[in-house]
């Protein structure tokens, strides 16, 4: 079964976006394959705790669910590490599964076999 590597930019400025991106990393993992969120800009305060909360819309899931169950599912984060230091924000403070790592760690986690990706 080929990994999945979810790329997400935006942050809770646009918590749709957010929850779209977190729906397709959540049914990626809970279907049993490796999976990796990339966050860069923005998003890189998702792996601030206590940042990734609230409702998109009515009727959606709650983005702390989600986060919940991508958790629970064994998700990933690589966390870009030029976006943590131009925000100045704390490295050591990031929430479980999250890692500072940038582009060349993410080619290598995904290594040579197939990769579906997608870049909200």
């Amino acid at each position: 079964m080929s990994k999945a590597v979810v790329s997400l930019t935006t942050g809770m400025e646009d918590p749709e976006k957010v929850m779209v991106a977190f729906l397709v990393a959540v049914g990626a993992a809970e279907t049993g394959r490796e999976t990796l969120m990339f966050l860069t800009k923005e998003a890189v305060r998702l792996a601030v705790p206590g940042v990734a909360v609230g409702v998109a819309c009515d009727g959606c899931p709650s983005i702390e669910d989600l986060v919940k169950r991508y958790d629970a599912a064994g998700g990933r984060y690589f966390v870009c590490p030029i976006c943590v230091s131009a925000r100045q924000l704390d490295p050591d403070t990031l929430i479980a599964g999250a890692e500072i790592n940038g582009t060349v760690p993410m080619w290598n986690w995904i290594g040579d076999e197939p990769a579906t990706t997608f870049s909200y």
